[in-house]
């Protein structure tokens, strides 16, 4: 493995980490507004962004959209049991022990060399009560208990792309089996026009929970770019009104779909199924440059 650092410290000094990992060339890139945050980059793929002065603060928008699914879970403060399909470098799971303290967390995250660099160099509180297994997301979600879990938030990528054995009714399936009732089921999905690919994993979802809604950016919404949306899922009601001030007031204002409106976005799609499942599409070279 390669890896190259700067000694020099400080916020205009530190130097990118870079390391082979299982998914690739892993780059971890200071932030030079935040003295001690660094994004993940995997290919040139932007993954995910920490603080570890404030695991509170959630630079990427998808990540404060799954963070708002996080805050309304429950009361403000109380520990939750949550399962995070997707690690990256840890920051959803930083972000629920620092704001929910003695919450109980297990990460799934397929590559060990990645696990590996974020522990070494953006190590967790030794206090948080974080497990991390370096299994495939399904066959992680498949040892966790039934009943076990109040949050199940799912933000895999292979290569910028959901591998497609995590988009089908019988994944959801095990999502629902790990799920107690009335917990709830969070989804980063990212597509472009003509947004077909999420319009199936909206119809998928609905086959397997009744309560629905999707936060996106209006312009992705659209059909006009390339874009994350988060698909949350319960078989009890969602907290919409909540759901949808919080990602008004976002930096990056979103829009909450959800009921008639949400049926009629996904414009007749119909669920996915292990046999025909795909991944999710690759996204236009000019969405990382």
């Amino acid at each position: 493995m390669a890896k190259s650092r700067n000694t020099r410290r400080g916020r205009d000094a530190d130097a990118a980490v870079a390391e082979a990992v299982d998914g690739g060339l892993a780059r971890l890139v200071p932030d030079r507004d935040r003295p001690r945050a660094w994004t993940l980059l995997i290919d040139g793929a932007p993954q995910s962004h920490v603080d570890l002065d404030d695991p509170s603060y959630l630079s990427f928008e998808y990540q404060r959209r799954l963070g708002h699914v996080v805050d309304v879970a429950s009361p403000p403060g109380k520990p939750l049991q949550v399962v995070h399909l997707g690690g990256g470098a840890l920051t959803l799971a930083r972000y629920v022990a620092a704001t929910r303290p003695r919450s109980t967390q297990q990460v799934v995250e397929r590559d060990a060399a990645l696990v590996e660099l974020v522990r070494r160099e953006l190590p967790l509180d030794p206090g948080a009560r974080i497990r991390v297994r370096s299994v495939d997301a399904r066959e992680g979600l498949a040892k966790v208990p039934d009943g076990w879990a109040d949050l199940v938030l799912a933000d895999v990528f292979s290569g910028a792309r959901t591998p497609a054995h995590l988009t089908s009714t019988e994944f959801l399936d095990e999502v629902r089996r790990a799920l107690k009732p009335g917990g709830r089921y969070a989804a980063n999905i990212a597509d472009g026009p003509p947004l077909a690919y999420l319009r199936g994993q909206i119809a998928t979802a609905a086959a397997r929970f009744p309560e629905l809604a999707l936060i996106a950016d209006p312009t992705v919404l659209r059909g006009r770019r390339f874009g994350n949306a988060v698909l949350v899922a319960s078989d009890l009601p969602l907290p919409v009104p909540e759901l949808t001030r919080r990602a008004a007031s976002d930096p990056h204002p979103g829009r909450v779909e959800h009921g008639r409106a949400l049926t009629d976005f996904t414009g007749g799609a119909t669920p996915v199924a292990d046999a025909c499942a795909v991944a999710s599409p690759a996204p236009p070279p000019s969405v990382f440059g």
